[in-house]
């Protein structure tokens, strides 16, 4: 009768209410609100074009008309670099995150492994625009890193290190670079070491033992780590238009234009609500993907 009566008392409804009220107010709403406008028309001076007939303007289909552009074949290079981008920079996070949080977990004496985390932690303690500028000035014609290269004898003049592609992946990568460590941090850290030396006594080497219990029982914060560093990728924009230029536009760049250069609000947040929806996609499958494999585990 206890367990009857807790499930229907509202004491849990009451205390998730705030956090029901806060997504509700600060991240629905403004969904809808941009939902809305996306499937406006540009005033003439910007801002929001009044309908008058509005069964005319929704029978005709020209309420897609944002969405329609936004498939247009000027802006198709946009996204593609955008997800290719977002793909190699979660993959170099991962191939450079793995050795160092399997270090830190497994590796690193005990002493050591609050300081290593700590390390990793620091750069949130700056702001990232500031960081971001920090890698302009290492990067620029008269940076360090041209510096370094020239005096080693290495090149004879310059490269073109900034406002370019390459700067955007390492600016992308720099950045991201802490959300791929933690997550598979916190899954190595729980590992069971005597899973790794019961496989090395069956005869397992090193790299099948990585391959065949390591990684396995660690995907779960590889999954996190690829969600947590793919999806600010693909939106990002701070990073391209600092270190890449107008070459390297990415999506996060063209929401950003429409609204403060070009003053098409509509068209602007057609694009952001097709970004949103494709994050909120990739978040449904993590949970989805997270909710099997949890399963599967009580099974």
């Amino acid at each position: 009768m206890s367990e009857v009566s807790n499930k229907s008392s509202p004491a849990p409804r009451l205390l998730v209410s705030p956090a029901w009220f806060f997504l509700g107010i600060f991240f629905v709403l403004p969904l809808v609100i941009m939902l809305v406008i996306s499937f406006g028309m540009r005033g003439t001076y910007g801002g929001l074009k009044p309908i008058v007939d509005w069964w005319g303007y929704l029978s005709s289909g020209d309420f897609l008309a944002n969405y329609r552009q936004s498939l247009d074949a000027l802006y198709l290079p946009i996204y593609w670099r955008s997800i290719w981008m977002a793909v190699a920079t979660t993959v170099l996070c991962l191939l450079i995150s793995y050795p160092i949080a399997y270090y830190i977990a497994i590796v690193a004496p005990t002493r050591w492994k609050n300081l290593l985390l700590a390390l990793v932690v620091v750069p949130f303690w700056t702001s990232f625009l500031i960081r971001t500028y920090a890698w302009m000035l290492i990067l620029r014609t008269e940076g360090l890193a041209n510096t370094l290269l020239m005096q080693a004898g290495l090149i004879q003049q310059p490269l073109d290190l900034l406002y370019n592609e390459f700067a955007v992946m390492i600016g992308l990568v720099y950045g991201e670079l802490p959300f791929m460590i933690l997550p598979l941090y916190a899954s190595l850290e729980k590992l069971d070491l005597t899973l790794l030396e019961a496989s090395g006594d069956l005869g397992a080497n090193h790299a099948s033992t990585f391959w065949r219990v390591t990684v396995p029982l660690t995907m779960p914060g590889i999954v996190a780590g690829i969600v947590l560093v793919f999806i600010p990728s693909i939106g990002q924009f701070v990073v391209s238009d600092l270190l890449g230029g107008a070459k390297s536009m990415l999506v996060g760049n063209l929401i950003q234009n429409q609204f403060s250069i070009a003053r098409n609000k509509p068209f602007g947040s057609a694009i952001a609500f097709e970004l949103t929806a494709v994050v909120l996609v990739l978040l449904l499958a993590y949970a989805w993907w997270s909710k099997k494999k949890g399963q599967e585990a009580m099974l």
